[in-house]
């Protein structure tokens, strides 16, 4: 009983914060917004006692992801975001709305189709260890994924690097 009040807990702060960090108009607090998301998807994972992944997604996620909006953030001057005024057209909230739809009809679609929910209910005598998580994160074998973390690695240092030229030039 605990384990559902605090997983209702978490989701309405997930929910609240994303809902918050995209229709926020000052772009720090959405970046604060997006670190609370990160934050309570972590204690989701603490829930489910995937301690490795909750402690991947505050390391990796919440700290480095955020840190790096935050520096990116402040390399831009100050008189470019200063003239930054976003509007809301009631035509882009309907093109929105009408998206937002037809992601929902696709995800419903392939639920049903693959029947993801008698595989799932049939699924739920087994748990999952977390060696065989791990083994399937950084295997290099076909479904690995050592390779797309590395080349992500690679582009965020990258990124770092160019965003550290970029302020040196003033």
């Amino acid at each position: 009983m605990a384990n559902i009040i605090v997983f209702a807990i978490l989701a309405v702060v997930i929910l609240g914060s994303a809902i918050m960090c995209v229709t926020t108009k000052r772009i720090m607090r959405a970046a604060t917004f997006l670190l609370f998301v990160l934050f309570g998807i972590a204690g989701i994972y603490f829930l489910l006692d995937y301690t490795f992944l909750g402690a991947a997604q505050i390391s990796v996620y919440a700290g480095g992801v955020t840190m790096i909006y935050v520096f990116a953030i402040n390399l831009v001057s100050k008189q470019t975001l200063r003239g930054l005024v976003e509007r809301m057209k009631g035509s882009r909230v309907v093109f929105g709305a009408l998206m937002c739809l037809i992601g929902l009809a696709t995800v419903v679609v392939v639920f049903l189709k693959n029947e993801f929910i008698n595989k799932f209910a049939v699924l739920t005598d087994t748990e999952l260890s977390m060696k065989a998580i791990g083994e399937s994160l950084v295997g290099a074998e076909k479904y690995g994924y050592v390779l797309p973390f590395e080349f992500i690695s690679v582009f965020l240092l990258a990124c770092i690097i160019g965003g550290i030229v970029i302020s040196r030039k003033e």
